[in-house]
């Protein structure tokens, strides 16, 4: 986890009009050093202006793996070295969500935004199969989910703080939800089997168990993000860089965890009721952060969302 990660906001500020904090994390194919958590600054500063019930922002960075285009100095300190591999990039999010959820105590009322495999990485902190890091090698299709064969992945390490409350509502924008349909997809383009094995390897089996839209059952979002209640699915058709498939995919996986109720508190008086929302941006891929309109347009629409089922107040 980054030192650079301030979360904005006392916690007096937390449970006011029920506002939700607001989580963003970075795209950049999970190795591009010029794409850091300093990219949601456009979008958030649009966000304050608009009113939006918003407690707090935090933007959250992460280890990278390494990039051809940004050799590094032998002399770098090893802590700021980019030769992160799967699991790394997952557990610095999970590690600055517990910190945050540890400082400031909000419970599930967050929103955590990711741009490209920034998504990736948000749906993964509420997989069965990969939150916490435990994800399993399994037999067969992903029809068949918990046929599973020991670990598919043996990292060094700790594993990171257990995440107290996951997200009411996870928005994913120009997200990567099928590593290997990606990969399939651009098969002409080199770059996409690169970044993709040096982020988690040669192992497509991996590739499958740690992607959202492959992932069902106890292994996947349908069984793992149990208190979630929204997912929002933002797309561009102007996207150069991630095709409209992936949006398609993810939507189709996340059926029937819509179609469950929430795990909420007996306490809590609202319903269980849950929300799959695909939504039409606009622009390029990096488009949505470089000016923070179209990003700042999805978190908005999440928020009425969220007003319509109770969740949040009026703004």
């Amino acid at each position: 986890m980054a030192e650079s990660i301030i979360y904005k906001a006392s916690p007096s500020q937390l449970y006011l009009l029920a506002k939700m904090a607001t989580g963003f994390i970075h795209g950049g194919a999970w190795r591009d050093p010029v794409v850091t958590s300093e990219s949601f600054s456009a979008t958030e500063s649009i966000l304050r202006n608009k009113g939006l019930p918003i407690s707090g922002f935090a933007s959250i960075s992460y280890r990278l793996s390494a990039h051809p285009n940004h050799p590094q100095d032998p002399n770098t300190a090893p802590k700021d070295l980019q030769d992160a591999k799967h699991p790394d990039h997952i557990r610095d999010v999970e590690a600055a969500l517990a910190f945050i959820q540890n400082t400031y105590g909000f419970g599930t009322r967050y929103i955590l935004v990711g741009h490209s495999c920034g998504a990736t990485l948000a749906f993964q902190a509420v997989m069965g199969a990969v939150s916490g890091h435990r994800e399993q090698a399994f037999v067969g299709s992903a029809d068949k989910p918990d046929t599973h064969v020991g670990f598919v992945s043996a990292s060094p390490g700790p594993l990171p703080p257990a995440l107290t409350a996951q997200p009411t509502a996870i928005v994913g924008v120009a997200g990567i939800y099928d590593l290997r349909r990606l990969r399939d997809t651009h098969s002409d383009i080199s770059a996409y089997q690169e970044f993709i094995e040096g982020a988690f390897g040669a192992d497509e089996m991996l590739w499958d168990g740690v992607s959202p839209a492959q992932m069902a059952g106890s292994r996947g979002v349908e069984c793992g993000w149990k208190s979630g209640r929204l997912a929002v699915l933002a797309y561009s058709q102007d996207d150069e860089l991630v095709d409209a498939s992936q949006t398609e995919v993810m939507k189709e996986a996340l059926g029937n965890w819509e179609k469950t109720e929430a795990q909420i508190p007996k306490q809590d008086l609202s319903h269980g009721d849950r929300r799959v929302r695909v939504l039409s941006i606009s622009g390029a891929h990096d488009e949505a952060w470089e000016n923070g309109e179209q990003l700042a347009r999805a978190v908005t629409y999440a928020f009425e969302q969220l007003q319509e089922m109770g969740l949040a107040p009026s703004f």
